[in-house]
């Protein structure tokens, strides 16, 4: 999935890193696990992953829990934005680490396809294939075999409002596509434009249309435009891509219209819903949002920041899109048992309820106990990541090769931005959007 806020590492930091992780290994050196006899002291596991800041903090405590529960070190390395492109470096450098937390299924299935992942473990298969839904495992298989383990989700069907707009306006959360367009304008009517709209990140745009797909589409055709075995100017795409210039078009419902949203990218976006200066009354994106709302302006959820769900469009059903970061092993690591070991214990509850409690985080575990979760706004969004089961669907652009579905100013993301800029023939649209994607998933 697109992290909202990236930190990049330099390729020499993580190098060193890793180094000084394999040179522990090789020293041995007393742990927690040396001490206590248990199965891996004296064991050292180098993960590597998009994480940065909270994030990684908080990953660090998974990582802490498996040392006390096993006695082997951990050693986190940052690997950038282009996961595929560092950890390539790596293996082609012999200095590869052993898990690798990757965060679009495409790149999972390019790794399986260059070789360097290994199966994971009976034990890892059977605890997932008891407390996952089957869609999280199909997204971790490649050729009928299991490679990833999706540990970290996120909700990316749910619109963020603040609660003294809709007061001031006498809104009221909607409970459909239709209404949501008519509160918007009651909010507009009322002195503050519907939504923040962030189309300076193209990614945000590529999350709103998967959802009026999903739900205007249902979710065979959403897994069929996915692997491009529909094609873009089929007259779905057409249809939601109408639906969405219903609001790319008004400018009651885009704060500051196309132009100001093309210069607003994914932080701005927050701000100017939660900032010290309201421009907007509602943001749509993940459950992420409410996280941000929290750290960066001090708003308490559910009360000075709330959501509600991403609501169906037309007959369909409410949608729920997902991202996700799965962990897998490299043949390449150095530590193979420790790192098998590793992706036993994040299958577990107990392993995905370290991050819980710490905040900023989804699990699509459905044994993790609600009670987990630090407040009732991340536990209402847990709750209905996990109840969607199988109708969970992945972002779709994460899904998509990356020269389609992850490029700054290119394939998808500009199309889309393009349709913002100006929605008035979406079958022109559609079009490109083919021909584009036509290319990318030849390559």
């Amino acid at each position: 999935m697109r992290r909202p806020i990236t930190t990049r590492r330099t390729t020499a930091a993580a190098s060193a890193a890793i180094a000084l992780a394999l040179g522990a290994t090789a020293c041995g050196g007393s742990s927690p696990g040396a001490e206590s006899g248990q199965e891996l002291s004296g064991q050292t596991v180098a993960v590597a992953g998009v994480w940065t800041g909270s994030e990684q903090k908080n990953f660090r405590k998974v990582l802490d829990a498996f040392t006390e529960q096993t006695g082997a070190k951990t050693v986190f390395v940052p690997s950038g934005d282009n996961v595929s492109t560092y950890i390539g470096s790596k293996i082609e450098g012999g200095n590869a680490p052993d898990v690798v937390m990757v965060p679009q299924v495409g790149v999972l299935q390019q790794f399986a396809k260059e070789g360097w992942l290994a199966p994971l473990s009976k034990k890892t298969a059977t605890t997932a294939g008891a407390n996952l839904a089957d869609v999280w495992k199909n997204y971790g298989t490649v050729g009928k075999t299991y490679y990833g383990l999706y540990f970290k989700a996120a909700h990316k069907s749910t619109v963020w409002y603040s609660p003294s707009a809709f007061e001031q306006a006498g809104a009221v959360e909607p409970k459909t596509y239709a209404d949501m367009l008519k509160t918007g304008r009651t909010l507009a009517d009322s002195g503050l434009p519907a939504f923040s709209v962030a189309g300076e990140d193209g990614w945000t745009l590529t999350d709103w249309f998967e959802n009026i797909y999903l739900s205007q589409a249902g979710p065979e055709k959403y897994d069929q435009l996915a692997a491009h075995t529909l094609p873009w100017t089929d007259a779905s795409v057409v249809r939601a891509l109408t639906t969405l210039g219903e609001v790319f078009k008004d400018k009651q419902l885009v704060a500051g219209g196309s132009a100001a949203a093309l210069r607003t990218d994914f932080p701005g976006s927050i701000a100017q819903v939660f900032g010290p200066e309201p421009k907007a009354a509602m943001v749509y994106e993940g459950d992420f949002v409410g996280g941000m709302a929290k750290d960066d302006f001090g708003k308490k959820l559910g009360e000075d920041a709330k959501f509600f769900p991403f609501p169906p469009v037309g007959n369909g059903k409410a949608p729920v899109v997902s991202g996700g970061d799965a962990a897998v092993v490299l043949k390449e690591g150095k530590n193979q048992k420790a790192a098998q070991r590793l992706l036993e214990f994040l299958a577990t509850p107990e392993a995905a309820s370290v991050w819980a409690g710490a905040g900023g985080f989804l699990s699509p575990n459905k044994d993790v106990e609600l009670s987990s979760y630090a407040d009732d706004t991340t536990r209402t969004t847990a709750k209905s990541l996990v109840n969607a089961g199988d109708t969970v669907r992945f972002d779709m652009s994460d899904q998509a090769p990356a020269a389609f579905g992850g490029t700054k100013g290119a394939g998808e993301w500009k199309l889309l931005q393009d349709f913002l800029r100006d929605a008035s023939d979406p079958r022109a649209t559609a079009a490109k959007l083919e021909t584009a994607a036509a290319k990318a998933y030849k390559n």
